[in-house]
């Protein structure tokens, strides 16, 4: 498949799928991090709801809601019973109350790869789920993870049960259960965990049976890197081809976490801002191909938090906000860096929100990228808001620009 895809025709698949969310103005929110679970989580997140409604946020992607053998939620059993370590079906429900009193969507962390069995199958492997709803036995488990079904579409997830996404009955049970958490819990948007492990088509079937509103897979692999030193190659089209490629088997149904600017971005802020303009002049990661379908991030509970695994740099933090929030994509605020390092950085991303906001920036915003270099890259959007980052001085001509906010090596400009 070719690197440009038409914004046209995700609308068009968008519309027929009943989507509403189509301005391209949305800013998520990720309201967990690993160690969330250790506490009240549904209840503590409730006090958090106005702050993040009246700081602009359209939807706040929650841990996974589910019983799972895990206290973070990624390795679940029963999918119909959601008291967790993060709280109770009950506070849960009144949390998604609040959110919907003042119009913030609930995401729900759908982790459908693979599933904890309850019994043993007949090779001695926990593969059934006898005594649980769901109650599957070996067919639904894939041959190369102890089961009985057919083979994985996608990578295994090593240790697990893998589900066998080409069994019908599988695929039935699970989109009644992805109804059921909208319908009856009340969520309205998803992010599908694990992507790499089924066939993008399989997302694409959920998604259309299901009607979330919004729709985001973590299609995670490794940026490319060159030995000795193993420093990020400046060209990664391949990783974000592949990224492309994925959104694109899902009908454009579905979002993806743009981790190719991620990678690029937390090297180019260290003194290697030339990395942020590619050949063609476009941003490098995924939102400079396909931007209404990229989610730009700089942080996650997997690449940050206490697991730290592909962490962004703590000291350029604001640098990064102040790129993606500037720039087209769909940005994605992550709940340390909001809440838990003061008020300068919940004060300074919050102004930045109320500028995109303000200034009209959203998904299919035009980019025009006037420097990139070692210390410093700037860029005009849609020609009325200007930004810069890095430590080499920089400012528009023109007496029209205004000072709109500015910190720690980054300033936004606005007419």
């Amino acid at each position: 498949m070719g690197q440009m895809v038409s914004d046209d025709k995700f609308e068009e698949q968008a519309a027929r799928n009943g989507e509403i969310i189509k301005n391209g103005r949305e800013i998520l929110f990720q309201a967990f991090n690993w160690e969330s679970h250790k506490h009240n989580w549904w209840s503590y997140l409730e006090d958090k709801v106005v702050d993040l409604a009246k700081s602009g946020f359209t939807s706040a992607w929650l841990p996974p809601p589910t019983q799972s053998l895990s206290p973070e939620g990624y390795l679940p059993q029963n999918l119909y019973c959601l008291d967790s370590c993060y709280g109770s079906l009950h506070d849960l429900k009144a949390l998604l109350r609040k959110m919907n009193e003042n119009n913030v969507r609930a995401m729900a962390d759908v982790v459908i790869n693979h599933r904890v069995g309850t019994t043993q199958g007949s090779n001695g492997m926990y593969n059934r789920y006898d005594g649980i709803p769901l109650s599957w036995d070996e067919r639904a488990v894939t041959c190369c993870s102890g089961g009985k079904g057919n083979k994985s579409t996608g990578d295994n997830f090593d240790g697990v049960p893998n589900i066998d996404h080409t069994q019908p009955f599988v695929r039935k049970d699970i989109i009644d259960w992805l109804i059921w958490l909208r319908e009856n819990i009340g969520f309205q948007d998803f992010r599908f965990d694990f992507t790499k492990g089924y066939a993008a088509k399989f997302v694409k079937e959920y998604i259309e049976q299901s009607k979330p509103l919004f729709a985001v897979g973590e299609y995670w692999d490794s940026c490319e890197y060159s030995p000795p030193d193993y420093r990020l190659n400046y060209n990664q089209d391949n990783h974000r081809q592949r990224i492309i490629n994925w959104m694109d088997s899902t009908g454009g149904l579905c979002a993806a976490f743009d981790f190719t600017t991620k990678g690029i971005l937390q090297e180019a802020v260290k003194g290697e801002l030339w990395r942020l303009r590619d050949p063609e002049g476009k941003p490098p990661g995924a939102m400079g191909w396909w931007p209404s379908r990229s989610v730009t991030f700089i942080e996650n509970h997997d690449t940050g938090s206490t697991q730290g695994h592909w962490p962004f740099p703590s000291d350029h933090i604001m640098e990064g906000y102040a790129y993606i929030l500037t720039h087209p994509g769909i940005p994605m605020v992550f709940y340390d860096h909001f809440y838990d390092k003061g008020d300068s950085f919940h004060g300074g991303i919050a102004k930045l929100m109320e500028i995109r906001k303000f200034q009209d920036i959203h998904s299919r915003s035009a980019v025009k990228i006037l420097e990139a270099r070692s210390d410093l890259y700037s860029a005009i959007v849609d020609d009325k808001l200007c930004m810069k980052i890095g430590d080499g001085s920089w400012c528009p001509s023109g007496p029209e620009w205004k000072l709109a906010a500015c910190g720690d090596k980054y300033a936004v400009w606005h007419k």
